[in-house]
């Protein structure tokens, strides 16, 4: 949990353009968008059943309940600006926006696991394509979300909720060896052997990305920019490197970019030998994403 706190410092010590603000919490019926409402109340009363409880692998607690629906709601928060849902008429999206924490995605509609309650990406999609609906009445299909998620485990929560859901296409490049033992489906899955170094995995990616083009056509991207397949990570069992990582991102929010795709990221996993390590990947991401957020900036 300590990463989160060293990275908030991060930003805000060497990062002056990035504006935080506190994270909302996800409603009841924000979070009945992607979860059963017996899950959602289970957790919110602290009633859940022990098994299911240590699938997550944390105790519940009064706190542990609401920082999930505050991890989902700043998810929230960051597709909306992305998009620039609520704003004036003629007013710009901002482009990029982010989730200090999130990428929950071993959480499914009614249940939780592997230190996922609630699926932050899930109930962002679905909440931006009801307000996307709202603000486009003459739109003849749904507002497309494509999840891209180099977390090193595998979005299994996510694959399940978008099972049969053809307007959120969910893309996962993960370890095949790596938790979850018994995945899911998502529409397109890339696994990768033990070890996998830098360029096969930008390989792996780049093809990943050509597939995601001729098969879908997103309006926004909720990109997990999971900081586990660095090589010094416990629980990651890949071997890419700073660099490595640092062009991983570079290739999303630039394959957005030139596509104009908003996009809102979310750090999911990361779990370093030595934390500062794990809090460098992400202060990479986030220097990236900058980058890429000037581009948006000037471009309006």
């Amino acid at each position: 949990m300590g990463k989160y706190k060293l990275l908030r410092d991060r930003v805000v010590n060497e990062l002056a353009e990035v504006r935080l603000t506190q994270a909302p919490a996800a409603s009841d019926g924000e979070l009945a968008l992607a979860h059963s409402p017996a899950y959602i109340e289970a957790i919110s009363c602290g009633t859940l059943p022990a098994p299911a409880q240590r699938e997550i692998g944390f105790p519940w607690s009064p706190g542990m309940a609401e920082r999930a629906r505050r991890s989902a709601g700043a998810t929230v928060a960051a597709a909306r600006v992305a998009l620039g849902l609520g704003l004036a008429a003629g007013s710009r999206p901002a482009g990029i926006a982010a989730n200090l924490a999130g990428g929950t995605h071993h959480a499914y509609a009614d249940k939780g696991g592997g230190f996922c309650v609630f699926n932050d990406s899930a109930v962002a999609a679905r909440l931006m394509q009801a307000e996307w609906a709202r603000q486009h009445r003459q739109a003849r299909r749904p507002l497309q979300v494509a999840v891209i998620d180099l977390d090193v485990h595998q979005g299994n929560g996510t694959a399940s909720i978008f099972a049969h859901d053809a307007s959120v296409f969910t893309l996962s490049l993960h370890g095949e060896k790596n938790f979850p033992f018994r995945k899911e489906a998502s529409d397109l899955d890339v696994e990768l052997p033990d070890g996998c170094l830098d360029a096969p995995y930008l390989q792996a990616l780049e093809q990943a990305l050509d597939e995601l083009e001729r098969r879908f056509e997103p309006g926004l991207i909720l990109f997990l920019a999971g900081a586990d397949p660095f090589a010094g990570d416990r629980l990651g069992r890949l071997a890419l490197s700073f660099d490595g990582l640092e062009a991983r991102d570079r290739r999303v929010f630039d394959w957005a970019w030139q596509r104009r795709i908003p996009l809102a990221f979310s750090m999911a996993g990361g779990y370093g030998v030595h934390i500062e390590e794990t809090v460098q990947v992400q202060i990479n991401t986030y220097r990236v994403a900058l980058e890429y957020w000037r581009k948006w900036k000037s471009a309006s």
